[in-house]
């Protein structure tokens, strides 16, 4: 049995854009219609099989690949902002999550972005999750909008449903094939940090503040 490669992902977003319930629907393939916002950062992690992660010439990325998903959920109010760079340090992927009926959550991603082009890792792979699809007849951003910015950053867009668990998994696998495969990533992290690896914690699902 293959040995699962850790990949590290953090979610960023405003408050109530539906960050948790992504996590939740992808871990558990459960959602909560009403959930307490997010202290600090929620932990959860899954592993599954992808295939056919890259176009390189590695046999391995094109083959299939168990990914463990470490994965930060982040809150999104002001108070806890200054919180973030202990959970994107490190990450190998960052989503960042908006929900299509609230412009401003929207216009809100241009601030992650800028933070995470200033502070985070050089090679960090992004994602731009427009979510809440299921009320499409509120929509107030249009999917060309996101689309485009997603690829004024390089990133890849994909729009879900956290509710209706519209494409939800499809959005961690479309990170973990942009992910290069990194398998000793976890020994490096450690020496760089001293032994302190926030990708790792002990349990499988805790909060944090």
């Amino acid at each position: 049995m293959s040995t699962a490669e850790s990949v590290k992902v953090v979610l960023l977003g405003d408050s109530g854009v539906g960050k948790s319930s992504l996590c939740l629907r992808f871990v558990t393939n459960q959602f909560r219609p009403y959930s307490e916002a997010t202290i600090g950062a929620s932990f959860m992690s899954k592993t599954v099989v992808v295939r056919g992660l890259s176009d390189d010439d590695d046999a391995v990325a094109r083959g299939e690949r168990h990914v463990g998903f470490k994965i930060w959920d982040t809150a999104g109010q002001e108070k806890y902002r200054s919180l973030a760079p202990m959970y994107y340090r490190g990450s190998q992927a960052a989503i960042l999550v908006y929900d299509i009926t609230k412009p401003g959550s929207f216009a809100a991603l241009r601030d992650w972005a800028d933070e995470l082009r200033r502070n985070g890792p050089s090679d960090l792979v992004l994602a731009v999750c427009g979510n809440k699809s299921d009320l499409r007849e509120d929509r107030l951003v249009d999917r060309r909008a996101g689309e485009e910015y997603a690829s004024s950053l390089g990133a890849l867009y994909v729009e879900t449903s956290a509710k209706d668990g519209d494409d939800v998994e499809r959005l961690f696998v479309d990170v973990a094939r942009r992910v290069p495969s990194r398998s000793h990533y976890e020994d490096e992290y450690l020496a760089e940090d001293g032994g302190l690896d926030l990708g790792k914690p002990d349990v499988q699902s805790k909060k944090c503040c």
